[in-house]
């Protein structure tokens, strides 16, 4: 997936901001100002960090060897790293969604009831 077609289907969903909090080249997604994805600009081959279920991140680590790992200089239970050429674009839209739905589930009934608003 290319980085403008990943990054348009972030900022595509509810609640969705960009920015660049730890460096130039890391642009990092956030709903309601909570990271849900990080897409590194430089860094080849291309790779997304995506927060993902313990258990389902596990079985995709399995299924994906290789191509989806342990997050990158992030939580390696809660985050992982995905290789965004060797992965179907498919799948890669489900673990946008994945880690996107897991953030909102976890945002206070107030935050959550603003981006219902939005």
């Amino acid at each position: 997936m290319h980085v403008e077609d990943f990054r348009n289907y972030c900022l595509s969903k509810k609640g969705v901001t960009e920015s660049f909090p730890f460096d130039e080249s890391t642009l990092v997604f956030k709903v309601m100002g909570k990271m849900f994805a990080l897409k590194s600009l430089t860094r080849l081959p291309r790779q997304a960090n995506l927060k993902c279920d313990p258990e389902r991140a596990i079985a995709l680590r399995e299924a994906y060897d290789g191509s989806i790992i342990p997050g990158y200089h992030m939580s390696k239970k809660l985050w992982n790293t995905v290789l965004l050429e060797d992965v179907p674009q498919k799948l890669i839209v489900e673990l946008i969604d994945h880690s996107y739905d897991l953030v909102v589930s976890k945002l206070t009934k107030k935050a959550q009831a603003e981006l219902a608003n939005l």
